[in-house]
């Protein structure tokens, strides 16, 4: 009888469980391939096999379709700034995360355009707030998002302008603060008075590529690094990069430059 001298030779029923597999080699070990070699060679199948979702055990890897994109969540942000860890209770959904893993991309249903995916596995991103759904994946919490709700990427341990890298037609701004707002009676008021209202002036740092037209075409972006620009009441995202507020906008968000 032939016995198995590698992991590529096992072959294992679809009902073979984690403890019957290690069963399985230790009877199977001959001189070729040794025990403690099938003991290896049975945790890294197992892991590669099964895994477990919010608690129950899955065959296979979990893997994102269409423009879903697999965040694993920072860690950090589940720790105070002095090291505590926070409960369930009291902590505060994170936005920042590594790329797990990514569906193929979009197709448009109209013109079978296949657009392609902005981000890769291992790269770090900040997405909006309140998007998409929490999963726990292999004891870790994840979050499951389209790629359009990605605000910004970047590779390296911290986010700043350097690493900072926009997607599609996302654009970059850093917003104008006034110390005083000017009501529409020509009073002015203090930003506690006119309950901190969100600025919507600022300059352009950094533009994304541009996003795809129906067809496929690359649409050139209007706004460059330096302009100024005026983008809508209530649109953008904040995002902190290197201790400053900087506000995340999509170019049809832009309403004038100068």
């Amino acid at each position: 009888r032939s016995f198995p001298k590698s992991c590529k030779d096992i072959k294992i029923d679809d009902t073979m469980k984690f403890v019957g597999l290690f069963s399985f080699l230790a009877i199977h070990s001959s001189n070729a391939f040794s025990f403690s070699s099938n003991v290896n060679c049975a945790r890294k199948f197992s892991w590669s096999r099964y895994g477990t979702l919010d608690g129950k055990t899955i065959e296979g890897e979990f893997t994102p379709v269409n423009d879903r994109v697999l965040i694993k969540l920072d860690s950090k942000a589940q720790e105070t700034e002095g090291g505590l860890i926070l409960t369930s209770k009291v902590k505060v959904k994170s936005n920042e995360g590594v790329v797990v893993a990514t569906g193929p991309g979009k197709i448009n249903q109209e013109t079978g355009f296949e657009f392609d995916m902005p981000v890769s596995p291992g790269e770090k991103v900040v997405y909006g707030k309140y998007v998409g759904m929490q999963v726990n994946y292999n004891g870790d919490e994840h979050v499951l998002i389209q790629d359009s709700d990605i605000l910004v990427k970047y590779l390296g341990e911290k986010l700043n302008l350097d690493t900072a890298e926009m997607l599609r037609d996302n654009v970059l701004v850093k917003i104008e603060k006034k110390d005083e707002v000017e009501s529409a009676g020509g009073i002015l008021l203090a930003k506690t008075s006119a309950g901190k209202p969100k600025p919507t002036i600022g300059e352009v740092v950094k533009v994304g590529p541009g996003r795809y037209a129906m067809n496929g075409k690359l649409m050139e972006m209007d706004v460059e690094s330096g302009d100024m620009i005026r983008f809508r009441d209530f649109s953008g995202n904040t995002v902190e990069i290197d201790g400053e507020e900087y506000s995340v906008v999509r170019m049809n968000e832009i309403l004038a430059k100068f």
